[in-house]
């Protein structure tokens, strides 16, 4: 037991009670980090003799800082502005003004505790470790210097300058209506998963501007994320044709174009299809926009997993929430396959109706809204696409030209891919070898 000090040992007991009365934001405590902060003012409070598990508990604590990569200052904060509890789900959707009074004085509350507990840092956990323990000197404080960290910066920089962290209430209460909460506010892309959505904290980089033919195509997709982001009634988009053509990079563009309006991504696989109302629904209400991403898309025969799919594009008694839709991209211009054998013969004693069955197999691609076709690119367009890409390589065009053509032979054809591919193999190229007369991995 902390004997060395009493008001020390009043201290943590303070501070445990303060966590353990905590109304709504129990989650801020609830990971890696809060656990590990939980457990060593436990054992600094009832120590053993030699001390050994009092600096075990400080060392899990300072891992699971390290870890994270921030103070616990900057851990605490973080998770309160994207916390996920009743009071931020409601705060997205209405002015505190509101919201139920008990509520507002819940939160005032909890933001009041965890200001106490703000004010414990590693610097004061590591001297009560070190009464505790009876060290000749303290253990080691994590800490790191403070990174910008974009659109958090008000609120992380304004609430550990109020005398009293209660007065917060509306300033948060706007922060997630602005930016929403849970995964949401910490993550621009998603996948679907085993049932639930997992963040992605790399999505691809790829800007709209290195995107270079199809132009019309990459307009109409363009306008239509403008109507989903301003609020307008979006439609649904299937981008299908050829290989290689970009169409998959042009949706996950706009992610990185207009995630600073609160568009959100999430990519669905084909087995994950039957989960798409859930999805839909679990987005409804939400402040940011989403577009669910739907890859290389097509059906077998006998493959009902379209099903969901069509609740999704048509709608059913639910009324459709207008921050969603689907973005599919296909090499098929008819999603379900089709067979010669399925066409019908009138002296077949198959189903009566076989005709109505064909083209509702047909008709499926015709749910999407908007459908965008992609040609295969011929040598002028890929010429284009490799030069908009080569602009910062020190090559003559002559040369370029040869050698993109050459690739192109030698590899998979004339394609925005294809000329992705020979770009990154050219700068490689000329990084580690300098200029070499023929472009192949084998040269």
């Amino acid at each position: 037991m902390l004997t060395a000090n009493t008001t020390s040992y009043t201290a943590v007991q303070f501070l445990q009670r303060q966590a353990a009365s905590l109304l709504l934001y129990q989650s801020v405590l609830e990971s890696d980090v809060g656990r590990t902060f939980l457990n060593l003012l436990q054992t600094i409070r009832y120590t053993d003799a030699d001390g050994r598990d009092c600096l075990q508990a400080y060392g899990s604590y300072f891992l699971a800082l390290a870890s994270s990569h921030q103070t616990w200052e900057e851990y605490l904060i973080k998770q309160i502005l994207t916390a996920d509890n009743p009071f931020s789900k409601l705060a997205q959707q209405h002015n505190s003004s509101k919201l139920a009074s008990s509520l507002l004085v819940a939160v005032q509350h909890d933001l009041q505790v965890l200001q106490s507990l703000y004010e414990c840092n590693s610097a004061v956990l590591s001297e009560w470790v070190q009464m505790a323990t009876h060290l000749p000197i303290s253990p080691v404080v994590w800490y790191r210097e403070p990174e910008s960290v974009g659109i958090e910066t008000g609120l992380m920089a304004s609430i550990p300058q109020l005398e009293n962290w209660g007065d917060a209430v509306e300033d948060l209460a706007a922060y997630y209506r602005q930016h929403g909460i849970g995964l949401f506010a910490q993550y621009r892309a998603f996948r679907w998963q085993n049932g639930q959505l997992v963040g992605i904290p790399y999505p691809d980089l790829v800007k709209l501007s290195t995107l270079v033919g199809y132009e019309w195509q990459k307009d109409a997709l363009v306008k239509n994320t403008e109507f989903l982001l301003s609020g307008e009634t979006a439609l649904h988009v299937l981008l299908y044709g050829s290989r290689g053509s970009g169409k998959s990079s042009l949706i996950k563009a706009l992610l990185n174009e207009y995630s600073h309006r609160n568009l959100r991504l999430i990519e669905v696989s084909k087995l994950e299809l039957p989960d798409l109302p859930k999805i839909v629904e679990l987005l409804r209400g939400v402040p940011q926009k989403f577009i669910i991403f739907v890859d290389d898309l097509s059906f077998e025969e006998d493959d009902d997993t379209f099903k969901a799919m069509k609740v999704v594009l048509e709608g059913n008694i639910t009324a459709r929430p207008e921050n969603v839709v689907v973005y599919a991209t296909s090499n098929r211009r008819h999603l379900i396959r089709e067979y010669f054998t399925d066409r019908p013969d009138p002296k077949d004693n198959n189903e009566v109706h076989s005709w109505d069955t064909m083209q509702e197999k047909l008709s499926f691609s015709d749910r999407f809204g908007l459908t965008l076709t992609f040609e295969a690119a011929d040598q002028k367009t890929y010429l284009q696409i490799v030069q908009h890409l080569a602009a910062n390589i020190n090559i003559s065009a002559e040369d370029l030209e040869f050698k993109a053509l050459q690739w192109a032979t030698r590899h998979n054809g004339r394609s925005g891919r294809t000329a992705r591919q020979f770009i990154d193999f050219l700068k490689a190229d000329l990084a580690v070898f300098g200029e070499n007369k023929n472009l192949t991995p084998d040269s």
